[in-house]
């Protein structure tokens, strides 16, 4: 059979590689592709070759493939910014560069003490594949309406403990897999963003998928981050990952500033022995890290039974009053906060609004 460019386009476009071809040439089911990697290392061009074959031979089995994949001398790079959110103040997107570290439970409770200090905030649960928003406000029930805007359709955030929630959990069965393309996915994280009504936020909190990948590129270039927390445990192996993360962040095309380094399950400290600590997986290991690598150090929060408890009956830690974890939460959004006027009080504006003073914050990050 004859395949037309039109098919070899839809395949590229389904990879979210559509700007790397240079040339095609279709001849019956013969086709001759010419793509450039934007990596010069072999293994990416390895991978990036195995992924066209067996998109090729899904997409158009009878199809005679023959592949050339260079590498061509990218120019410098441009700054990925999206446009602002109408309303929106300030953006703070929570990563790590591994899962399992507690990044979810770290940006919920971080919209609960920003919203405790009096700020008005929104929580975008931006992991496509994994979304737990909807358990940890206890709202899985809940489906976001349509309101009309200025003439215009927009979705209304599911309302939790006072913070403006959307996720893709409240358009799937919890217990749907979420199986899409990267390309499928940035749509979606995309409608979340673009299509909805947030209103008047001083902060809205991104929750990032583990990793360095299509979604944290996409949110980058859909709105423009003010600055980014990433959490790891003190564990080498979760170290690694988090300097990956910290990394991606500082990238020339990205330039997102850095607010700091939270560290998670720091320790273990028994009810029964309340001044023992156990550092089961390190000890100051994010806190040497943040040393190293010149970003601030936002705290540390031990293993507790309490804060496991809060997320899983829907009710975030950072809500309890007058206890240790509270306070800890309490003392971690202040120093992000902190670190943040600090971002915007030394570095030229971005599309963002700047906030330049703020209620019961210090500039020192270690107070």
């Amino acid at each position: 059979m004859a395949y037309t460019r039109d098919q070899i386009y839809q395949v590229l476009e389904e990879l979210g590689i559509r700007n790397w071809m240079r040339n095609a040439q279709v001849m019956g089911n013969d086709i001759i592709l010419d793509i450039v990697s934007p990596s010069p290392a072999m293994h990416e061009r390895k991978r990036l070759e195995i992924a066209l074959k067996n998109a090729f031979k899904e997409n158009l089995p009878e199809a005679k493939l023959k592949l050339t994949i260079s590498v061509e001398a990218e120019p410098k790079a441009e700054e990925i910014k999206g446009s602002e959110l109408p309303g929106v103040k300030n953006i703070i997107a929570v990563a790590s560069g591994k899962g399992g570290v507690g990044k979810s439970t770290v940006s919920s409770n971080l919209a609960i003490s920003l919203s405790k200090m009096g700020f008005k905030v929104g929580l975008l649960d931006a992991d496509i594949y994994g979304p737990s928003m909807p358990i940890m406000f206890d709202c899985e029930d809940a489906r976001p309406v349509s309101v009309e805007v200025n003439g215009k359709t927009k979705i209304k955030p599911v309302e939790s403990y006072g913070i403006k929630i959307l996720s893709i959990g409240f358009f799937a069965d919890t217990d749907q897999a979420i199986v899409w393309r990267g390309p499928m996915a940035a749509k979606a994280l995309n409608q979340m963003i673009r299509d909805a009504h947030w209103g008047e936020l001083d902060f809205l909190v991104i929750d990032l998928p583990p990793g360095t990948g299509d979604i944290h590129l996409s949110i980058v270039q859909q709105v423009p981050i003010t600055g980014a927390v990433v959490v790891s445990t003190p564990q080498n192996i979760a170290l690694a990952d988090a300097k990956k993360g910290v990394g991606m962040f500082q990238m020339e095309a990205i330039n997102v500033p850095v607010l700091g380094i939270v560290e998670n399950m720091a320790y273990f400290t028994p009810a029964e022995l309340p001044n023992n600590k156990y550092y089961i997986f390190g000890q100051n290991g994010a806190k040497n890290l943040a040393d190293q690598i010149g970003v601030p150090f936002l705290g540390e929060i031990p293993i507790v039974q309490s804060i496991r408890e809060a997320a899983d009956v829907g009710r975030p830690a950072a809500l309890q009053e007058n206890t240790i974890v509270a306070d800890i939460y309490t003392n971690i959004a202040r120093n992000a906060v902190a670190s943040l006027v600090e971002r915007n009080n030394t570095l030229p504006p971005t599309e963002a609004v700047r906030i330049t003073t703020m209620a019961g914050c210090s500039s020192n990050n270690n107070k």
